[in-house]
């Protein structure tokens, strides 16, 4: 072997290095194959060449990228693709193999084609490629085809070079031996690399599926909080963009890649995975005194009973006395005033922003009314256990029902910090964990501060709180408008519960006007004043 030849050698041997320690880094399919296919071509000084990969059905041959240096082509990969280049059949119309193209001739019979003149040879049909000669003045001579067959020999797909060339002279001459086994091994490589990809996303797939079959699982629950775990990794997403495009100062510093994307969709999807475990008559708690069914109907046959005791005892002192109507009239006052106290539970029951103290007392007060039980036992008209739920001050949960919907957030911290995380995935429990910390530490469960908090996290805080303020959906409120929902929103930038420099950004890039036209009614967006917004202006750390 001359000395030039071990050149030669040497440098073929670098170029497969090179690409072995390439295929491990590259995560984008598109760049993977046209790095394949340029080192393929340097390998072997080939003019030309073509890259294939099988379909899912194991069917046909797809076109993936096609590189000519002499008529300047440059199809595929970092460069657009052509809609009508033909895929290959690897079967013929009766079901056999097709062993008339030279590329499905390789792909079925998993052996390496070498010819030295295409135009010479007669075993395989080069119609295509003659009719490609005559369109762009081109003379196609050698060619090299090898299949792409991975470590458990599956073709993955076939690699093709056309018109080796003379390093000095440029004349075109024949794909050799040696470069015929530099290529299958350099084949043998990618396809083990795209096996790899392809199982990478596969099993990232299959993660992503089965978070979503928790939402399902979740959604099976309570369709409501269902939705709620749809839309919050949307709306995530909407406000991260929004401050990855931003030039304000403050975020000059976060910048998210396709991994930084999918690890916090990741986060959003699973950000309330611990509410699998939340009791559904908690989660669905519509009403104050709601658990499996509304007990204000039980308290309605209470309100009966008393009336009915009521109307027979002033009956029976009107048949024996003779001012009847003054006893008639006063049980109609006493009947009017039973009423109006149950009008009143049923509407404390709805529950609401805020219960005002002198409506909690009436509740007490009504309570203390007694009525006589079916056993002939005088009881109070209202439990305790009611008397608590029809005083919360706001919404419909008591304290008690507050901690367990709280502790659905330390159920997801657990459950996520006790999978095994790969590297670009780690930050999941920490983005999915602080959706509900505050900017002032006064949130949970672990009460850290903004300076705690990733930028992340404190996205995923305003996206949940927004979603549920606008969601029309909740078992215990109606959707509020735009107006409304960017007002509370404002004065939680004002009080220490969002990041002010978030929501300065929320409002600035119309990121909730985004997220308003996918997922609200209509009839919820209403126009914005953005100047009347509370906290929403231009801080001198931020212009």
């Amino acid at each position: 072997m001359s000395e030039l030849n071990q050149q030669q050698i040497a440098q073929r041997l670098q170029h497969l290095t090179e690409l072995s320690l390439a295929l491990n880094g590259l995560a984008d399919t598109n760049a993977l194959l046209e790095r394949i296919l340029q080192t393929a071509k340097k390998l072997t000084n080939a003019d030309g060449g073509t890259l294939y990969r099988v379909n899912k059905e194991k069917t046909q041959l797809e076109f993936d990228i096609a590189i000519n240096d002499s008529l300047n082509i440059h199809i595929g990969g970092s460069h657009p693709r052509v809609k009508d280049m033909r895929s290959i059949p690897l079967l013929d119309e009766n079901g056999h193999q097709n062993l008339q193209a030279v590329v499905a001739y390789a792909a079925n019979l998993k052996q390496s084609i070498r010819i030295a003149d295409v135009y010479a040879a007669d075993l395989f049909s080069f119609s295509e490629m003659r009719r490609f000669d005559e369109l762009n003045h081109y003379r196609c001579q050698s060619l090299l085809t090898v299949p792409m067959l991975n470590h458990e020999s599956e073709l993955i797909g076939v690699l093709q070079l056309i018109n080796a060339t003379a390093p000095d002279q440029g004349q075109v001459i024949s794909f050799t031996e040696t470069d015929q086994g530099f290529i299958e091994a350099l084949a043998s490589q990618a396809a083990i690399a795209l096996s790899n990809q392809e199982l990478i996303y596969q099993l990232e797939n299959l993660f992503e599926s089965l978070v979503n079959l928790i939402n399902i699982g979740i959604d099976e629950k309570s369709p409501n909080t269902g939705r709620h775990c749809q839309h919050v990794p949307e709306l995530t997403m909407m406000l991260a963009e929004a401050v990855h495009r931003s030039d304000l100062p403050v975020f000059k510093n976060f910048h998210m890649n396709e991994r930084d994307r999918r690890e916090l969709w990741m986060a959003g999807l699973l950000h309330d995975c611990g509410k699998i475990t939340t009791p559904v008559h908690v989660i669905e708690k519509s009403t104050k005194l709601e658990t499996i069914f509304d007990r204000i109907h039980l308290i309605d046959t209470r309100f009966e009973i008393l009336r009915r005791d009521i109307e027979i005892r002033y009956l029976k002192m009107a048949a024996t006395q003779a001012n009847s109507s003054e006893v008639i009239t006063k049980m109609q006052q006493e009947l009017a005033h039973i009423d109006s106290d149950r009008a009143f539970l049923r509407h404390a029951n709805i529950g609401g922003e805020r219960m005002r103290d002198e409506d909690q007392e009436r509740v007490h007060l009504i309570a203390k009314r007694t009525w006589i039980d079916s056993n002939g036992v005088q009881q109070h008209l209202l439990s305790a256990d009611e008397v608590e739920n029809l005083s919360i001050k706001a919404g419909t949960l008591t304290a008690e029902e507050r901690k367990i919907i709280n502790n659905h957030i330390a159920v997801t911290i657990r459950m996520l910090e006790a999978l095994p995380w790969p590297k670009h995935l780690k930050n999941v429990p920490e983005f999915a964990g602080g959706h509900h910390e505050r900017m002032d530490g006064k949130g949970y469960p672990r009460g850290l501060t903004g300076e705690q908090m990733s930028v992340q996290a404190k996205i995923m805080a305003i996206a949940d709180i927004f979603e549920a303020l606008s969601a029309k959906d909740r078992p215990y409120k109606t959707g509020k408008s735009l107006t409304e929902s960017l007002d509370i929103l404002g004065k939680f930038s004002l009080n220490g519960h969002i990041d002010p420099d978030l929501f300065h950004v929320f409002v600035k890039e119309k990121v909730y006007l985004e997220y308003a036209k996918k997922f609200m009614d209509s009839a919820q967006i209403d126009d914005v004043n953005e100047r009347k917004i509370p906290g929403y202006q231009t801080p001198s750390h931020l212009s």
